[in-house]
């Protein structure tokens, strides 16, 4: 069960997907929900300064503007959550973006889930950055949620991208609390005839682990071919009306990756459903 929720709120891209997700999800858990938003630094002073004061005058207009859109972006929040009648905190500050990135890891690390939104390649901004890095530096689940994402999270289809290995196993109990509540299941997996597996990461072996929990499953099959896996899953996702994806979210500094593992930048990069990654 979650019980403590963090949701990063972005300062320089719309606040909203994550806003609705991290809400609507802790009404869904009755999870306690902590929100920061950070404003972001300039990491250097103009040139044209002239002496200490006039540096110092000037990042501390910088500081107080980053801060001001901090608040701004919890405004969006707080209207919702007051609404809502859930448990909250909420957090406005400003800060260099190398310290942003630590802050929200080190928060995460003492949250049962993290709600982000995922980056837009499109928009340069470092709320595209600090995602990425919260994945591999919070020692738990991250939930992205679309750009597109508007309304309530649901939960009710979820679709388990499964091929074995220890990440994706690590976001399956990581999920678990959502597929208990969830209605349809379909475990995803990519098909090939010349790699053997060991029988132990069979699907089959999945839906009897599932089933003696109660979750009942179904199966769904993509390519092997590295780049149609991605496209493949979102198709999936689509024909399914999935309301949520769970897969392991993979390093891409690893000598071997596993096919599920090496479609990891690419949904970061592309999705139209929420993710919940785990690293």
């Amino acid at each position: 069960m979650f019980r403590s929720i963090l949701a990063h709120i972005p300062t320089e891209r719309s606040a909203r997907p994550a806003v609705d997700g991290a809400i609507s999800l802790a009404i869904k858990t009755g999870a306690h929900l902590d929100a920061v938003a950070i404003g972001y630094e300039s990491t250097s002073a103009p040139f044209f300064a002239e002496g200490g004061a006039a540096v110092a005058s000037i990042f501390e207009v910088e500081r107080q503007q980053a801060l001001e859109r901090a608040e701004g972006a919890l405004r969006v929040f707080e209207t919702e959550a007051r609404n809502a009648d859930i448990s909250y905190t909420q957090r406005a500050l400003s800060a260099l973006p190398i310290d942003a990135r630590a802050i929200i890891c080190a928060n995460a690390r003492l949250h049962d889930l993290t709600i982000m939104a995922h980056p837009e390649a499109d928009h340069n901004s470092y709320d595209n950055v600090i995602p990425q890095e919260v994945l591999f530096q919070a020692g738990g689940p991250v939930m992205f949620m679309p750009h597109t994402f508007r309304g309530a999270f649901s939960g009710k289809r979820i679709g388990i991208c499964w091929d074995g290995s220890r990440l994706a196993a690590r976001a399956l109990r990581d999920a678990m609390p959502l597929l208990r509540g969830a209605d349809a299941l379909t475990i995803i997996t990519a098909v090939t005839s010349s790699q053997w597996t060991l029988p132990e990461t069979s699907t089959d072996h999945l839906l009897r682990y599932l089933a003696r929990s109660g979750l009942p499953a179904k199966v769904a099959s993509v390519p092997a071919s590295h780049s149609e896996v991605q496209p493949a899953i979102v198709s999936i996702a689509s024909d399914e009306s999935l309301d949520l994806l769970v897969m392991g979210g993979y390093g891409h500094s690893r000598l071997q990756e596993t096919l599920l593992g090496g479609v990891t930048r690419d949904m970061l990069q592309s999705m139209t459903v929420p993710v919940l990654m785990s690293h």
